[in-house]
């Protein structure tokens, strides 16, 4: 009897823990990624996290300044966003500054568009910007160089969210091309 008493017990704790780890799964995956924000366009206009829903995205965060990774990430989401022809109008992608005492709205619009015109730069108040930086999780640190000159160390890689706004993966630095485009793929399938 004590026996059959501890399995339907253990049987009981187990399913419990199971449906309380599907629930937590499936809240996990749809919450928006990231916080609340209210920066601006190179157009000028004012955007928020809502953005970030109804059609999956992308997003990258660097400078202008940036000597090697920004540029380079910049002419590879051109180049996937090409390779996946007409599906990438089915994705938004955004290039966020981490220097905006420099990167101005203007300057950073003008920056993206010498390299494509399927990412929209996004600037702001220094202070705001450093604050959606955070909320995403987007490391960066200012790096004092000689002559009173910096550069910006930051994350590198590429936060794909879903039409929701909820994290599906990141596209690392010089990850290959094919594995990129092919999480962009589905990115847009859901």
């Amino acid at each position: 009897m004590r026996s059959i008493f501890a399995a339907i017990l253990i049987a009981l704790i187990g399913a419990i823990g199971f449906v309380l780890y599907q629930y937590n799964t499936k809240v996990t995956a749809e919450a928006q990624y990231g916080v609340p924000f209210n920066l601006v366009t190179a157009k000028g206009d004012a955007i928020t996290e809502a953005a970030f829903k109804g059609q999956p995205t992308a997003l990258f965060f660097g400078f202008t300044n940036c000597p090697e990774i920004c540029p380079t990430t910049l002419f590879e989401l051109d180049s996937w966003f090409k390779e996946l022809g007409t599906d990438s109008d089915k994705i938004k992608s955004y290039f966020i500054t981490i220097d905006p005492e420099r990167d101005t709205p203007e300057i950073l619009g003008d920056y993206v568009a010498s390299v494509t015109n399927r990412v929209e730069a996004i600037s702001g108040n220094p202070d705001q910007v450093r604050a959606m930086a955070s909320g995403f999780g987007v490391y960066y640190k200012r790096l004092e160089l000689e002559g009173g000159d910096y550069t910006m160390d930051h994350t590198a890689s590429v936060f794909l969210l879903d039409k929701n706004g909820a994290f599906r993966s990141t596209i690392a630095y010089g990850e290959n091309s094919d594995t990129a485009v092919q999480k962009l793929r589905n990115l847009v399938k859901g």
